[in-house]
């Protein structure tokens, strides 16, 4: 999927769909950019005090998204989307989710719907 495709997909159109599935693509996708603005308003928020202010509404802005994401791609797992609240327990759950972050999805059809657009369904 062509990322100007990709980015109205995720951030325009699922940006706060909690149901479905989430294929790993689009999550490490959507962590990348996040991570890539997030790292760009940091430094220059060394430069300047407005970059620090514009970090925290950006911040803010992908808070709810990023957690949208995360429970499809906990989904597309077949896990529930309440194991987020391992990020609760520092270090070994976040270790714990990257693990299920990055474990391939389940290929068939799971409790939470056929697998995302563009991986192949085997029931």
């Amino acid at each position: 999927m062509p990322l100007i495709t990709w980015w109205k997909v995720v951030v325009l159109e699922r940006f706060a769909q909690f149901v479905g599935r989430a294929g790993r693509a689009e999550f490490w996708w959507f962590f990348l950019a996040n991570l890539i603005v997030s790292v760009i308003l940091s430094l220059l928020g060394q430069a300047s005090t407005i970059f620090t202010v514009l970090g925290a509404i950006y911040g803010l802005g992908v808070l709810i998204p990023s957690i949208a994401v995360s429970i499809r791609r906990l989904h597309d797992t077949g896990k529930s989307g309440w194991f987020l609240l391992l990020y609760l327990i520092p270090l070994v759950g976040w270790i714990i989710l990257i693990v299920f972050f990055a474990t391939a999805g389940n290929p068939g059809v799971n409790q939470y719907g056929p697998p995302p657009a563009g991986e192949p369904a085997l029931a």
